[in-house]
């Protein structure tokens, strides 16, 4: 059984960055696609990036792109989120997600979910 635990979010002010990290276990991490989602209040869950097995394909939701940049480490079983120029409008909890097969951008299609963490930002 594959187990998320996301870390790294918190609370900061218009154009400030956040890092946030997702630790894998229970499967062979590499097997996997990975992606980050997140869901603000009252919205329902969206695609924000995902990142390739191997980490060499990378895809954004246009909301993010040129800001946020997701990557992997095989070695240590992580993928991370950099968030940067953060806006109010990316206050969301945001998951960490682990998929079977090849990256995708639809929350459906991925087989395992993290708790989630708060990322909250004001203006």
């Amino acid at each position: 059984q594959v187990q998320l635990v996301e870390s790294g979010g918190g609370s900061v002010q218009t154009g400030g960055s956040l890092r946030l990290f997702c630790a894998f276990s229970g499967r062979t991490f590499s097997s996997y696609s990975m992606g980050w989602f997140r869901q603000g209040p009252g919205k329902e869950r969206e695609f924000v990036a995902a990142v390739s097995w191997g980490g060499s394909y990378t895809v954004y939701a246009d909301s993010v792109k040129g800001r946020f940049t997701v990557s992997r480490d095989n070695a240590k079983n992580t993928v991370a989120l950099q968030m940067n120029s953060l806006m109010p409008e990316d206050t969301a909890v945001y998951y960490c997600a682990a998929l079977n097969g090849p990256t995708n951008t639809a929350p459906d299609r991925y087989d395992y979910w993290g708790q989630g963490t708060q990322v909250t930002v004001s203006s």
